[in-house]
């Protein structure tokens, strides 16, 4: 990286620094990265609070309100799946995890627990920016004024987007705010196959790349959920080299 922050503007930043909207979250024990991030992204127009720890983070993020966090796997003390864990029980606050733990199953581990993106390190300062972009618009849309009451569909599965999640049963599925626009998007479509870049577009709000596996990952929680409610009239169907559909377990053999 260039233009790394001094040793002064360092230690200037070892305490957070709550500033305003739109606000960012950064969880990174790394001193020259954490303090780089929040440098530049507060050169693009953020206003970054910077913690150093897990449990320092998720005080924060439970006592003040942020737009989104961003939060490194691998942090001293409590470990930052276990902050997610213990954020998530009470708040829907976009998290894009940031780790050097590339391999799937961590990527996957993240998502289960409720994380909106993964971003994979080393990364560049222009990615991260986007990524963050993406989710702030996602989030402007799930902020729309007067959002529509609890819809019941014909299969018994009811969409709510004002919690950004769906009820079968006598159960909420417990989805992301991502989980919940892609499920919907697909509902909205009936019988149409949707291409993935146009999921990535249109729901996860950025451009589509081969080796991102966020839309996959998404969707595989999708399915878990929705199976572990009890909701077996439509699944999350992949048609090869098209995309993806919601679609009656029978139509689609």
């Amino acid at each position: 990286m260039n233009n790394r922050p001094t040793e002064n503007y360092l230690q200037k930043l070892m305490n957070p620094v709550s500033v305003v909207h739109p606000r960012i979250l950064s969880i990174e024990d790394d001193l020259v990265l954490g303090a780089y991030v929040h440098e530049q992204l507060g050169r693009c127009g953020f206003d970054v609070t910077w913690c150093q720890n897990g449990q320092e983070g998720l005080t924060m993020a439970r006592q003040q309100s942020f737009d989104v966090v961003l939060m490194d796997i691998l942090l001293p003390g409590m470990d930052g799946l276990t902050v997610l864990t213990h954020f998530r029980q009470s708040h829907s606050t976009p998290v894009l995890l940031m780790s050097a733990l590339g391999a799937e199953a961590d990527r996957i581990s993240g998502f289960r627990l409720g994380a909106d993106d993964y971003l994979p390190k080393p990364f560049s300062m222009a990615e991260l920016r986007v990524r963050i972009e993406a989710i702030l618009r996602r989030v402007a849309l799930d902020r729309r004024p007067a959002p529509a009451p609890l819809r019941q569909e014909a299969q018994g599965l009811r969409f709510d987007d004002e919690l950004c999640d769906v009820h079968y049963g006598q159960q909420w599925a417990g989805l992301t705010r991502s989980e919940y626009r892609l499920l919907e998007t697909l509902n909205r479509n009936g019988d149409e196959v949707l291409s993935k870049p146009f999921l990535y577009q249109h729901v996860l709000q950025r451009g589509y790349a081969p080796h991102d596996r966020s839309l996959d990952m998404h969707i595989s929680q999708i399915r878990r959920k929705l199976k572990a409610v009890g909701y077996v009239a439509r699944e999350v169907r992949t048609v090869w080299g098209k995309g993806y559909v919601l679609s009656a377990f029978d139509e689609m053999a």
